[in-house]
């Protein structure tokens, strides 16, 4: 049985040793640095908002050098920012999608608050789905590891035993342990930070609630609730478009939405100055409107 032990924590040290050249650390506040992980070859870094209290960054690398950072954007309401640093060197390791990921399986939260890097073992306690967070944004997904994040691990990686990453830790939302953010939520924030500098949103121009939609419209679509539009805006898009106050917003572009939290995620999309296609119930009948969404900037 030692022997067997010995092999899972010499595997476990091998792990967190694969990991070393995509993690590094973020100073860029006057407390304690955090961390960041190699997003891409080009140089560019992810990590979280909340620690990058000023626009002069610092990187430390594993072998001990320190490079400038620029801060290409930011998206404070998902609590993400994307930096560029020249000299960083490619990410070692990819991205776990969230159709593999398991409640229970083991993971690492990895951090470089100082030069060494630095772990901590637990398990993956919940996988979420869309979330509002407090911050205002919307996350696709997230999940919850069940272990110590201890100062400096936010902006670092949550890793898998296969040595992908989960997700990034942070812990600006107020949840026990913090969380982590999966690459369904970073990816379209670091691409639209890095096309554009800042956080482009899709802009429809209604006031919605949730309602329940009639029993013939969840037996065929499969869906409980869709959105009540309240208000339509002058001028707006969705004015435009033909919506009006009291139709039923079900879904765009194919996609469900059962509640503002969809729509408002389906607006973070690549959405912004394109046609999309919406049903609607409008008196109870079916009806599918051409809508050019207009941009909002953030």
């Amino acid at each position: 049985m030692s022997a067997e032990l010995k092999a899972i924590s010499e595997g476990m040290a091998a792990l967190v040793n694969s990991a070393e050249g995509s993690v590094v650390q973020v100073d860029a506040r006057r407390r304690y640095p955090a961390s960041g992980i190699v997003w891409s070859e080009e140089g560019v870094i992810v990590t979280a908002n909340h620690v990058v209290r000023r626009e002069s960054v610092q990187i430390g690398l594993f072998n001990g050098n320190r490079l400038e950072a620029q801060v290409i954007g930011r998206d404070p309401g998902i609590d993400i920012a994307v930096l560029r640093a020249d000299g960083v060197g490619p990410s070692d390791i990819g991205w776990l999608p969230e159709a593999e990921m398991r409640v229970g399986s083991f993971v690492l939260a990895l951090g470089r608050p100082e030069q060494t890097l630095q772990a901590s073992f637990g398990i993956l306690g919940i996988i979420g789905g869309a979330w509002r967070v407090p911050g205002g944004g919307q996350a696709s997904s997230y999940v919850r590891p069940d272990l110590v994040m201890y100062p400096g691990f936010s902006g670092g990686p949550i890793l898998g035993v296969d040595g992908r990453i989960v997700g990034m830790a942070t812990s600006a939302f107020g949840r026990e342990g913090g969380i982590a953010l999966t690459k369904s939520t970073v990816g379209p924030v670091v691409a639209n930070l890095i096309q554009h500098g800042s956080i482009r949103r899709a802009y429809l121009g209604v006031g919605a609630q949730t309602v329940m939609l009639p029993a013939s419209t969840v037996e065929e679509t499969g869906q409980e609730s869709g959105v009540l539009l309240n208000s339509v805006e002058a001028e707006s898009p969705a004015e435009r478009g033909g919506l009006v106050v009291g139709d039923i917003l079900i879904s765009l572009d194919g996609e469900p939405v059962r509640d503002p939290g969809d729509l408002a995620l389906a607006l973070r999309g690549n959405h912004a100055d394109k046609e999309v296609r919406l049903q609607i119930l409008r008196g109870g009948a079916p009806h599918e409107l051409l809508v050019v969404l207009a941009t909002s900037e953030e």
